[in-house]
């Protein structure tokens, strides 16, 4: 069954119309330093990754990477393999970061080394790549300030290409202790000739505990995604039952525990060998026809016909259905009614949104042929010739000139069409849901619970909007934040490398490459009276903008944020910006 068409439900009340703007604010925020002892393991692009894939994977990761877990705590990877750990109780007594593992040396011999990378599985484990292909599970039991319990390696395996890792998750299944991964990795494509000559690949890992008295977990499925960019967004659900992904381009599975994905072959057909229609079908404004031939002979009583608003099944009892799947739209099944006229059958069907032009009728079935009335025809053809002619700009409106795409801002530009989000149902291997993200340009990601799918920030018009999957229930994705006039703001900073925000939602912050992290507060409440003249009004409430300038001249490699703290990372330095107060975690 064709994947079914959704879209983002946006949260009304969530929205600020009233938004005027930020207000630059003078107040100094306390920054603090923290000197490492050994440089940060920043790997540099080589010669052969120079593809926007590669700046995108590897060129732009982020280095320093959020527990969240437990608040306030950070973790990096030192030039001398070390991991190395922070964690902020009180800002006037920052510890020095403490080493919590160590990675092998050889590590650095390898000439396809890529940054190594860490994602927080569960609060006692860690999925770790060491930057040349090989894959770690570390059960580190409770992590925390104070906590000096030694990382055990559970599992570790050669994966292959050198990756990333973007999400794990950890789940009991059928008493089974599992845990999910997702790598990302950039690879060479023979087959993409006029493009780049790489594509991104996705490899989502299941390692299970099948004896939960052993401590040997093994790969129990491994299955690869491909698409040609890399993706904005990936995660595995809580319990491991689905993928989403977010990109500009699709992502389709190509192999399954070792075996490659068989592609439908779609035959070459001559036009004079065209396949017949399963059925016919019609529309008005307010209703559809649909008409297939049946056999010779056919009664009432042979037919199965199942309706409901919106799904249709049609067929021969104790044979396969002729017609089944989800309607483009919703219909009024009440009223809706199925006759037979000789060897056809006629099914009549209301439509519930009246006015609605259905582009088909079964989502995903192109079986069926659309016949348009001759009236329709002509009132589309009048239409048309209304909005074109045979010159161009033949006679604008003075005070409405023609648009000019040139004079466009980066901020108005928006992804291709083939922009998406994309469910993936770990069964079936098929999409099951796909969001349209052609008109939202993707922002950052975010982690608001950490037992919960990581959060996407999304623009919509000018604001920054934050959705939550929650792929159990029928809203799959809620409106839980906003972020007024942000989406339209980040496009003004050329110099932006990294995007984030507070769990709570108290505040957004973007980090150039050198020195400056910008922070817009969400509206606050002000303590004098101010009068709006533009609009006549009183002002109760201000969005502030801070700027806070960092004491380096060394590149940013690092940017996470809490609900209390900003913390900055470079090659030398850590630095703690402190940005609320009385924060109850």
């Amino acid at each position: 069954m064709a994947a079914a068409n959704c879209s983002l439900t946006v949260s009304r009340h969530l929205l600020d119309p009233k938004f005027d703007s930020y207000k630059l604010s003078l107040e100094t925020l306390p920054i603090y330093t923290v000197d490492l002892d050994g440089a940060v393991a920043e790997v540099k692009l080589r010669e052969d990754q120079y593809t926007l894939d590669h700046m995108c994977v590897f060129g732009m990761y982020n280095y320093l990477h959020c527990d969240r877990w437990y608040p306030d705590s950070v973790y990096y990877i030192d030039q001398h393999e070390r991991i190395m750990h922070l964690d902020i109780t009180l800002d006037t007594a920052i510890s020095k970061p403490r080493e919590v593992f160590r990675l092998s040396p050889e590590i650095k011999s390898c000439d396809t080394l890529v940054c190594a990378s860490m994602h927080f599985t569960s609060p006692s484990w860690v999925s770790l790549s060491d930057g040349t292909g090989k894959l770690y599970l570390i059960r580190t039991g409770k992590r925390g300030a104070n906590n000096i319990e030694k990382w055990e390696i559970m599992y570790q395996q050669e994966i292959g290409e050198p990756f990333v890792i973007v999400h794990s998750h950890s789940y009991l299944k059928d008493s089974a202790h599992s845990i999910d991964v997702v790598l990302l990795r950039t690879e060479k494509d023979e087959s993409n000739i006029r493009g780049s000559g790489f594509h991104s690949a996705v490899d989502w890992l299941t390692i299970t505990n099948a004896n939960n008295e052993s401590n040997k977990y093994e790969v129990s499925r491994h299955r690869t995604l491909c698409g040609k960019l890399a993706p904005h967004y990936a995660a595995v659900e809580q319990d491991g039952t689905g993928l989403m992904i977010a990109s500009d381009k699709p992502f389709k599975f190509v192999q399954i525990d070792g075996k490659c994905v068989e592609e439908q072959k779609v035959e070459k057909m001559d036009t004079n060998q065209k396949k017949e229609p399963v059925y016919y079908w019609q529309q008005t404004d307010e209703d559809l026809t649909v008409n297939m031939q049946l056999p010779d002979n056919t009664t009432k009583q042979n037919i199965d016909f199942q309706l409901s608003a919106g799904h249709l099944q049609v067929g021969m009892k104790g044979e396969a259905a002729i017609i089944e799947g989800n309607l483009y739209s919703s219909v009024d099944h009440g009223l809706s009614k199925w006759t037979i006229n000789g060897n056809s059958l006629e099914v009549f069907l209301l439509k519930k949104n009246k006015g609605v032009t259905w582009p088909q009728l079964i989502v995903g079935d192109n079986r069926g042929e659309f016949i348009m009335d001759p009236d329709q025809a002509s009132q589309i053809n009048e239409c048309l010739l209304n909005l074109a002619s045979e010159e161009l700009n033949a006679d604008p409106e003075k005070d409405k000139p023609p648009c000019n795409t040139s004079e466009l801002e980066e901020c108005d530009r928006f992804p291709d069409d083939t922009a998406s989000l994309t469910r993936f149902d770990a069964n079936t291997s098929k999409a099951t849901h796909v969001v349209n993200l052609s008109s939202h340009q993707y922002l950052f990601t975010a982690v608001v619970d950490p037992a919960e799918m990581p959060c996407f920030c999304l623009r919509h018009d000018v604001d920054a909007l934050l959705w939550q999957p929650h792929p159990q229930q029928d809203n799959m994705w809620e409106h839980i934040g906003t972020f007024n006039a942000l989406g339209y703001v980040q496009a003004s900073k050329r110099e932006k490398k990294f995007s984030t925000c507070a769990p709570n939602y108290s505040y957004a912050a973007l980090c150039e490459c050198f020195r400056r992290v910008f922070i817009y507060r969400q509206p606050a409440p002000v303590q004098t009276v101010l009068y709006n003249r533009k609009e006549a009004r009183h002002v109760g409430q201000v969005a502030k903008q801070q700027v806070a300038s960092l004491e380096t001249n060394d590149p940013v490699l690092g940017f996470q944020a809490t609900n209390e703290r900003l913390f900055v990372l470079t090659r030398k330095n850590l630095f703690i910006i402190k940005v609320n107060t009385d924060i109850s975690e």
